[in-house]
Formats: structure tokens, sequence, C-alpha cells
């Protein structure tokens, strides 16, 4: 057995490119959603959850309180542009394109841009999208948030000591 499967640090794939963290603080590709918490243009204290759906596009803009955004009206908002270009920062365009099922017409491997992957799907014309995400995706980033307040330490973390023993360290 290797030794990384011993511990309960999981290794991190490192982003396609640095990103800067105050816009977009989260981003996933997760659920069948590109989902992610985008900080407010006009107010510090403000944060909005926006999401994409894989296929679809529908898309759905809300502030942590399920308020909804007022500039997701019939199209993209500016956060989930936002979230778009700093997902194409930390996955790639690539797969980005590739999670969101978006066909752009171009061989594996060449690089569509943000700004191509987002042109793309508003060609579509996609409708808005449930906002009943927002929840459990605030609540993995407040998750996240933690783990960044922890002292780095080799020890094994409590909540994850669920997972059952799979072989035993003398």
């Amino acid at each position: 057995m290797p030794v990384w499967e011993l511990s309960s640090a999981a290794r991190v794939v490192p982003p396609a490119r640095p990103r800067k963290l105050a816009k977009v603080p989260f981003v996933e590709l997760a659920d069948g959603r590109l989902q992610g918490v985008v900080s407010s243009g006009s107010d510090a204290g403000r944060v909005y959850v926006s999401s994409i759906a894989t296929g679809t596009y529908a898309f759905a803009c809300s502030t942590n309180n399920n308020r909804p955004c007022g500039g997701a009206r019939g199209s993209f908002c500016n956060h989930i542009r936002a979230l778009v270009g700093e997902a194409v920062l930390q996955y790639g365009a690539e797969r980005v394109a590739r999670y969101l099922k978006a066909d752009t017409g171009e061989t594996p491997g060449t690089e569509t841009d943000a700004h191509r992957l987002v042109a793309l799907m508003t060609a579509t014309r996609p409708a808005q999208g449930d906002t009943s995400a927002a929840a459990p995706v605030f609540s993995r980033f407040l998750r996240h948030l933690a783990y960044l307040e922890l002292e780095p330490t080799t020890a094994p973390l409590p909540e994850m000591q669920w997972f059952p023993p799979t072989r035993t360290v003398a």
C-alpha cells in the first residue's frame, strides 16, 4: 500500500494557472454543475452563489441568504461570468468545457478561453435554473474556510474518522 494512502491528507491537484481568490474564493465542478461563491462588486460583506448546469447551461445566481441576483435576468450576470473565468483558471478551459458538455468545435488540446465558452453557452439562450443548490454550495465553501483556520498537522482530523480502517499500522 502506498504511504500516502495511510495519511488523512489528500493530494491536491494544482490549478491550471494561478488565480486570485478575492473575487471568486470558491469554485467547483460538482453535482452536474459548475458552481461557486462570488464576491459582490458593490458590497464587501455580500457574496453570491452562482451555478451553471451541465448540458442545459441553466443558470442560477443568488446571495447566500437566497435573494436573487439583480443582474441574472434572462442572461448570465457578471457573477456567473466571473465564475466561468475562475473555473477556467482553476481547471483549464478544456476540462470546464468538457464537464459542461459545451461543444467548442475545437480539437482536443486547443485552449478555449472563458469569453468564448460564455459566448457559446449564452448563444443557446439558457433558462434561469433552480437556486436550491445555493445552500449546499455555500455550506461546502464555509467548511473549506474552516479547514484554512486549522494549524498544519499530520494528525488525523476527527471528522474524517468515519472512514473504515483498511489496514492496521503497527
